[in-house]
C-alpha cells in the first residue's frame, strides 16, 4: 500500500532517513516494520514561529518495495524537414519555446544577439578586470537571457499560467537536480545553470533546429498585415512565423517596434537599489536564533512588501549566500543584480529593494530625468506623447545617474543602510561581494525623491517586521533597474500573436507577460503551442 502524508516536522528529523521514518510512522499509527521506504516529495521552511520546522509532504510505501520518483521524460524527434519558426532571443522563453515547437514538429530557428553561454562567461570575467561591459555579450545579452547568469531561481506565483511541474522536471531532464522537484522555492545555481542551457541548445541542433549566435534582429518584414521574416544586423533574413522573446533590456527592440507603428503600451515597473547583509546576521533573524541556521537548515531568505504613498515598496530576487554583480549592458551606465552559486556558499545576502512606479506617475520623474540627459548631453523623450521612450528613458537616466555618482568603469556608488534613512554621509563602507568595487555615495541626496522617501520608509517597516534587518552593517548598492520591462507589447489575449497583425508572438519578460525563468518558460512554451496552431 500507498500512503501520502502532509506533516511538520524538526528540520533534523527530515536530514536523516531512518529519522524520518520512524517520525512518519510515530505521527500516522504505522508499524515500522512493515515500511519499507519513505519518499520525500515536497518540503518547506516554516519560520514563523520561534521554534523553526520544515512542511513537507512524504510518500510512504507499506509491504511494497519503494519506487523512485519518475519524472515525465519529453521525447524529441527529428524535424530538419519541418516547416520553419524564427525565434528572436535564447533566453527561457525562447529555449522553451524551441523545445515545445519540437515537440509541435515545426523547426526552430533561434536568433540570439548575444554569444553563446561559454563565449559569455568569459566576456563577463573580462568585462570585471578590464571595468567595461561588452554590449552584445553580457548579463542581459547571451544564450539563457538575464536569468543564466543571475540565480537560476525557479519559484514562481504564475501557476495559473500554466504547467509549473512541467517546466521543472524538463529543467531536471536536461541536468537540474532533483532537489527542484522537492523544494518550495527551487534554485539550481548560476554555477550550474549554463551547462543545462548548453544541454537545451544541444537537443535543439540533434533534433534539426538552428542556433545563430550574435545575430541581432534589426527588422521585423510584413506582408498584407501578416509578419513572414525578419532582417539581422548581417543583412540575412529569416522567413518564416516569429516567436519574439527578446528579453527586457533590448531597448533598440521596442524603439523598432515603435517605428513600425506596432502596438505597445507603457506599463508599470519597479527600480531602487540592491541590498545586502552578512548572511549570517539574516540567518539570525530569520530563524530567530543568535548561533545562525545550524546543520539541518538551508541558508535563509527573506521576502517583504509594503506600500508606502500608494506604491508598493518590495524586495525582488532575493540571493541567499550570493554576490552582487554588474548587469548593465551600456558603458556609461551602471545596473547591478544578484546571483547565487548552486551551494549558496558566499558570506553575503543580497536582494532588490524596489519601488513601484505606474505609467502616470512620469511627470513626477520628468524633472529628474531631464536634468540627467541634459547634464549627460542626451536628448530628452518629450515628444514622446503615449510614454513609451520615457518609461524607458527614466530606467535608464537612473543606470547613468548611477554611474555618474560612482565616477569610473563598473564601480558601483554604494552607502550603509541606516546612513540611507536619516540622510546622512557614510564615511565607510562594509566588505561586499561586489567584486569591481563600491564608492561611498550619498544615494538620499540624489535618488529620485519618490524613489529614496519611499525606500527609507520602507526599510523602517521592514525593521519593524524583523528588528535588526535596518542595520549598518547592510549597505545599498545602485541601482536596480532592470525588475521588468516597462512596455508591454500588445497582443491578442486569445491567439498570442500581436494585436491586429498575424505570424508575431511576442512572449516572456519583454513582451511585458513574464517575470523570471519559469513564468518565461511557460509563456513561451503558450506561444509556441499557439503559433503551431496558426501558421
Amino acid at each position: 500500500m500507498i500512503h501520502e502524508f502532509n506533516l511538520r516536522i524538526q528540520p533534523h528529523e527530515a536530514a536523516d532517513s531512518d529519522l524520518l521514518k520512524s517520525c512518519v510512522c510515530r505521527m500516522k499509527g504505522l508499524d515500522e516494520d512493515k515500511v519499507t521506504g519513505v519518499r520525500l516529495l515536497k518540503r518547506s521552511v516554516d519560520a514563523r514561529q520561534r521554534t523553526v520546522m520544515l512542511q513537507v509532504q512524504v510518500r510512504v510505501f507499506e509491504n511494497e518495495p519503494p519506487q523512485q520518483l519518475q519524472p515525465h521524460i519529453v521525447r524529441y524527434e527529428d524535424v530538419s524537414t519541418a516547416p520553419p519558426v524564427i525565434v528572436v532571443g535564447a533566453g527561457p522563453a525562447g529555449l522553451f519555446a524551441a523545445l515545445k515547437l519540437i515537440e509541435l514538429h515545426r523547426r526552430p530557428i533561434i536568433l540570439e544577439r548575444g554569444k553563446s553561454v561559454r563565449e559569455r562567461k568569459r566576456d563577463l570575467a573580462q568585462a570585471v578586470r578590464e571595468q567595461r561591459v561588452n554590449e552584445e555579450s553580457n548579463y542581459c545579452f547571451g544564450e539563457g537571457g538575464a536569468g543564466a547568469f543571475s540565480d537560476g531561481k525557479l519559484y514562481t506565483r504564475s501557476r495559473k499560467r500554466g504547467n509549473v511541474g512541467h517546466i521543472l522536471e524538463l529543467f531536471h531532464q536536461f541536468g537540474a537536480s532533483e532537489n527542484i522537484l522537492l523544494d518550495a522555492h527551487p534554485h539550481i545555481g548560476t554555477d550550474k545553470l549554463p551547462g543545462i542551457i548548453a544541454n537545451i541548445r544541444q537537443q535543439i541542433l540533434d533534433c534539426g533546429g538552428e542556433v545563430h549566435f550574435e545575430t541581432r534582429m534589426t527588422d521585423i518584414l510584413t506582408d498584407k498585415g501578416e509578419v513572414t521574416a525578419v532582417r539581422c544586423h548581417t543583412g540575412e533574413v529569416f522567413r518564416g512565423p516569429v516567436i519574439l522573446a527578446t528579453g527586457h533590456s533590448a531597448r533598440d527592440v521596442y524603439e523598432l517596434m515603435a517605428r513600425r507603428h506596432l502596438p505597445l503600451e507603457a506599463k508599470g515597473f519597479a527600480m531602487g537599489v540592491r541590498l545586502e547583509h552578512p548572511q549570517q546576521l539574516i540567518d539570525q533573524l530569520m530563524y530567530h536564533n543568535p548561533q545562525g541556521r545550524g546543520p539541518f537548515l538551508p541558508v535563509a531568505e527573506y521576502s517583504f512588501v509594503q506600500q508606502v504613498a500608494g506604491r508598493g515598496v518590495y524586495s525582488f530576487c532575493m540571493c541567499p549566500g550570493g554576490l552582487v554583480v554588474p548587469a548593465g549592458n551600456e558603458n556609461g551606465a551602471l545596473v547591478v543584480n544578484g546571483m547565487s552559486p548552486s551551494n549558496r556558499g558566499s558570506k553575503w545576502a543580497n536582494s532588490g529593494m524596489v519601488v513601484e512606479i505606474r505609467p502616470e506617475d512620469l511627470p513626477l520623474y520628468s524633472d529628474y530625468v531631464k536634468r540627467v540627459m541634459r547634464e549627460s548631453g542626451l536628448e530628452s523623450a518629450d515628444n514622446d506623447s503615449l510614454g513609451f521612450l520615457q518609461m524607458l528613458q527614466l530606467q535608464r537616466a537612473l543606470e547613468i545617474d548611477s554611474f555618474r555618482h560612482a565616477g569610473q568603469g563598473l564601480k558601483a556608488p554604494a552607502q550603509r543602510m541606516v546612513d540611507f534613512v536619516r540622510g546622512k554621509a557614510s564615511a565607510d563602507l562594509p566588505k561586499s561581494s561586489y567584486i569591481p568595487g563600491l564608492l561611498a555615495s550619498d544615494l538620499h541626496e540624489w535618488m529620485p525623491r519618490e524613489i529614496r522617501r519611499r525606500l527609507q520608509e520602507g526599510f523602517r517597516l521592514f525593521d519593524n517586521s524583523i528588528k535588526g534587518f535596518l542595520t549598518n552593517e547592510a549597505q545599498l548598492i545602485a541601482c536596480e533597474t532592470r525588475t521588468s520591462s516597462p512596455l508591454r507589447i500588445t497582443r491578442d489575449p486569445e491567439h498570442l500573436h500581436l494585436e491586429g497583425i498575424k505570424g508575431l508572438y511576442p512572449c516572456g519578460e519583454g513582451a511585458g507577460y513574464a517575470g523570471g525563468i519559469v513564468s518565461s518558460a511557460i509563456d513561451g512554451e503558450l506561444c509556441a503551442e499557439r503559433c503551431a496552431q496558426e501558421t
